[in-house]
Parts: C-alpha cells; structure tokens; sequence
C-alpha cells in the first residue's frame, strides 16, 4: 500500500490512535500510518466523517475503524483506550490531533470560547496521553505526537485561547518525554504553519495571498507534508527523538 509520502516505515502489525481523525491533517495522518502497515483506530466527534477516514483506509488496502467520542470525557477515553487494547493487543502510537478554534480578540473572548479551546486542545491530549502511557509503559514501547502550531510558537492575535493550548501541548511534551524515556516510550509535538485546509480557505483569497508572501517558501503546506513529520516520529527510526517540536511550517517561523 502506498502513501504517497516518498516516506515509508515499517508500522506491520502496530496499532495507532488518532484522534480528530475526521477531516484535514487527522485524516491524512491516519491514512499515512495505514498506509504503512498500522491499523488505526480514527476518533472523533463526527461518526459520518469517520466513516469516510476508514472507507479511504480499506480502499487503500489498510485497516481501520471508527470510534466517535468527545475527547474531554476522561471516562469514556479511558474506557476506550482500554477496551482498544484488550481487543487489538497493544497500542504503539497515538496522535493527538484533534483541535478547535473559536477565534475573537481576548476583551470580547466568553469563558465558554476559552474553556471549549483548552478542553478540547490541551484537556483532551492529556486524557488521551495519560490513559495510554499506562500501557505504552507496561510494554516498554510507543511514540506518542501531539499536533501543537507556530501559534504556540508565535502566538497570533485573536487566538489567544488557541495558542495557550497549542503551547501548552509542547510544555507537556517536553515535561512528559522526562517521565517516559526509560521506558522506551517517546513524545514530540509537530508544529504546523498554514496548511490547506478548511479552516484556511475560510480566511479567503486576499488574506491568503499575504500569508503565502510572508512564507519563505511561497506556498501553503499540504497535509501530507505534516503526516510526513508525524510518520518518521512514529516509526522505530526516531527512537532518540523526544521531547522535540517539530517546526513544519515552509520557514515562516526562521
């Protein structure tokens, strides 16, 4: 099966979890570590767009399967980490990945736009990463990734919330891969600049003609330039890799 990456790793017979798998960058990296050998379970929200990850999963040759969940139930997370692991046999790699905006300057920001953000962003990584470290550790073995953004770099104005979630997600990743290295299980987070995607068309063409001037490499990046990042970390090759971030971002940042 191929991934159409130019990057392979041999993932035969390992099991990944990636969650916000419904759409965009979740999807493409699902479908990467399919591709490559791994049966994914997809998480989400959305049973719908799950569905259709795992039908692009199986046309493709790989194995997959859906699992609709709100990622800040620690419960239900806890539960499904535990029953995937009883069922598939082990866990090696999880991604989290699923994230939200809800854009406005920090004077007219509500509670709810700020609890909703770092729930779903930072609350939801690590329910998700707690609950399979247990595991990863009992086995000596895993690579976990969390999707961080230049945002948790940079910062960006209206995104107040947004980038204390997604720096948040490297302060975790960097305290974590201390707690986890001697046991064999490493963590980095991948930090995104603009990437095509719905959210970015929303911005339209004028605002994304000045963004691409201000990349260094002229363009928008593609989800798979991402799931490329994220498939070397999850592979055997990065296990002296922790507690990095991996800017992927077309030089924006320097």
């Amino acid at each position: 099966m191929s991934d159409g990456l130019g990057l392979t790793a041999d993932l035969t017979d390992q099991v990944a979890l990636v969650t916000g798998a419904s759409q965009g960058l979740g999807r493409a990296v699902a479908v990467a570590l399919a591709a490559n050998g791994a049966r994914v379970a997809c998480v989400a929200r959305n049973q719908e767009k799950l569905n259709e990850t795992v039908k692009l999963i199986e046309e493709a040759g790989g194995q997959g399967a859906a699992f609709a969940l709100n990622v800040t139930d620690g419960k239900a997370v806890d539960k499904l980490i535990d029953d995937l692991v009883e069922d598939w046999g082990r866990l090696d790699i999880l991604v989290n990945n699923a994230g939200i905006t809800r854009d406005t300057l920090l004077p007219r920001m509500s509670d709810e736009e700020w609890d909703d953000v770092i729930n779903t962003n930072l609350r939801g990584a690590f329910l998700f990463t707690r609950a399979a470290s247990r595991h990863m550790m009992r086995a000596r073995y895993g690579r976990i990734i969390n999707m961080s953004s230049v945002s948790g770099l940079i910062g960006n104005p209206g995104q107040t919330n947004y980038s204390a979630s997604k720096a948040g997600l490297i302060g975790m990743t960097r305290s974590l891969s201390r707690e986890l290295a001697g046991r064999k299980v490493t963590i980095n987070a991948v930090a995104p600049g603009f990437i095509e995607s719905e959210m970015t068309k929303a911005l339209g063409d004028s605002i994304l003609d000045q963004v691409k001037k201000n990349i260094p490499a002229k363009r928008l990046g593609h989800p798979d330039d991402v799931a490329a990042c994220v498939l070397f970390l999850a592979s055997k090759a990065a296990s002296y890799v922790t507690g990095h971030c991996l800017t992927v971002d077309g030089g924006m940042t320097g």
